[in-house]
């Protein structure tokens, strides 16, 4: 379920003007801020409204460590969607990082989930209309011919 792309992140010490240059460069919603290669913290389009725009900060002239959630609520490599699902609907974030062993190594969103979830939908009901029409369902390999 864990999203496989390169994991964005950035340093602490980055003026949040170039933090939002590059999420929307790989266009993503959130970042990991680092400390060497330790998370430190997570910046999202919502801190840059909540934080940065509203108060009026410049973004050119404050570091993303200044305005950025600290020490966030983050979930195993392991973890299981509906745990990860648990935990953002608690914690109340639309991104959640994945951390083994100290090191960030993926961030989820709530649209990864949503998108799971629909997934996993889909396949329930093929399968619900193959037992229903004694249809045998059909498999990736079958799509091709």
């Amino acid at each position: 379920m864990l999203n496989q792309q390169q994991i964005q992140c950035v340093g602490k010490d980055q003026p949040v003007l170039e933090v939002a240059r590059r999420m929307t460069k790989w266009n993503v919603g959130a970042v990991g801020i680092l400390d060497g290669e330790r998370l430190v913290g997570i910046f999202s389009e919502r801190d840059l409204m909540n934080r940065v725009d509203s108060q009026g900060l410049s973004p050119a002239d404050t570091r993303v460590e200044q305005v950025m959630t600290p020490n966030p609520v983050v979930v195993d490599a392991n973890s299981t969607v509906e745990h990860c699902t648990r935990v953002m609907n608690q914690a109340k974030c639309r991104h959640l990082p994945v951390v083994t062993a100290g090191r960030l190594v993926g961030m989820i969103s709530m649209r990864d989930l949503l998108l799971y979830n629909l997934e996993q939908k889909d396949s329930e009901i093929e399968l619900m209309r193959a037992f229903i029409h004694h249809v045998p369902p059909s498999t990736p390999t079958d799509s091709g011919r």
